[in-house]
């Protein structure tokens, strides 16, 4: 197993507006490979303040020139928004940049909002991702494309950017539909779990309803890797922790209005509602890995021991958090957490491996 750090670079009072949330992104990033961090993931989503990361990609194609071992990772190329042959190409280009350090994740995209402003229909979001993934499949993995479908036709095509990494780079996605989760697994595709504000018991829920989805699609539920991304804030203060709560909460306000395509606009902010029966504000702490260090340990032994996951990705800066807090929470992390929490597990290395998934 190993860990990551999820930038959503969201803007809500960053006082460097836009180009704080970038300044903020990168400094994580940096920290995050000091500590030792496998792969920094990028969002995308478009249009409003949730997040100011429409390109993944160039993202992390920035990120390149400003790190040297840690992987980069589209968290997710929302693929039905895309050209495929292009966003093929530009996929090999990052992992051209970076040295062959580019990790690909893949989903089909949730918000109804962002889809009708580019003219998509989300309701047709599988089928045309599984189109668009065989052209992206040919030109990563034989430098060529040809297809003929309802949502694309191309002729016999011939690239010439292709990844370092062959045949193509890691692969992870976020749509938990069996003919995708099918049509990855031949390249080892990881399918990511994440529960949002909801926390620890959700996660279980939703991973064991991905690996339901798994075995239909053919596949070993047994030997399933899983990712898992979590929120995390490691504090001693009680009133520092309800604070990051409030920020959780916002977030997943902000969720589910764009999903639901019911909000409000102020400009580009969307004007966060309350959710339906939204629960108190310890609710939300108590639902996350926020706390001690002894208590975040505690809550991640736990999901790594139940779940067996081959990668962690801790989304630290959530809600725009004042980024000197999510540093501290970053290095308080990498010093005191995952000493205790190798201590309980035993080395990193040895989690996630399928032996160990069928045992359990």
């Amino acid at each position: 197993m190993h860990f990551g750090i999820f930038n959503l670079m969201g803007l809500r009072d960053n006082p460097g507006g836009i180009a704080g949330v970038i300044d903020d992104t990168r400094s994580m990033v940096k920290l995050a490979e000091d500590i030792g961090f496998d792969i920094a993931w990028f969002a995308e989503h478009h249009f409003t303040n949730y997040s100011i990361s429409m390109s993944p990609l160039m993202v992390a194609a920035h990120m390149a020139g400003h790190t040297s071992r840690i992987r980069l990772g589209a968290g997710v190329v929302v693929l039905p928004l895309y050209q495929p042959m292009r966003v093929a190409q530009e996929i090999g280009l990052l992992d051209q940049l970076s040295g062959g350090r580019a990790v690909l994740g893949v989903g089909t995209g949730y918000q109804a909002y962002e889809f009708e402003r580019y003219g998509a229909d989300v309701a047709l979001k599988t089928e045309i991702f599984l189109e668009y993934w065989a052209v992206v499949e040919q030109v990563l993995t034989q430098g060529r494309a040809a297809f003929q479908g309802k949502h694309v036709t191309l002729p016999e095509s011939v690239v010439t950017m292709r990844p370092v990494q062959a045949p193509m780079p890691p692969v992870y996605c976020t749509s938990p539909h069996p003919p995708i989760l099918k049509a990855l697994a031949k390249w080892g595709g990881v399918p990511f779990v994440t529960a949002g504000w909801r926390g620890s018991e959700a996660l279980f829920g939703i991973t064991e309803q991905v690996r339901s989805a798994w075995v239909q699609a053919g596949l070993d539920g047994a030997r399933m890797p899983v990712a898992l991304q979590q929120y995390i804030h490691v504090t001693d203060s009680a009133s520092e922790a309800l604070e990051a709560a409030e920020r959780a909460r916002y977030v997943g306000r902000m969720v589910h209005g764009l999903r639901s395509n019911v909000l409000t606009l102020n400009g580009s902010f969307v004007e966060a509602a309350p959710l339906p029966d939204e629960p108190a504000l310890e609710t939300f702490r108590d639902n996350l890995l926020i706390g001690d260090a002894h208590y975040v340990a505690e809550r991640l032994v736990a999901e790594i021991r139940r779940l067996n996951p081959v990668h962690y990705n801790c989304f630290f800066q959530f809600g725009d958090m004042p980024v000197a807090r999510a540093r501290r929470a970053l290095e308080r992390f990498g010093a005191e957490v995952l000493p205790l929490v190798e201590r309980e597990v035993g080395p990193l290395a040895a989690i996630g491996s399928p032996v160990a998934a069928a045992a359990e």
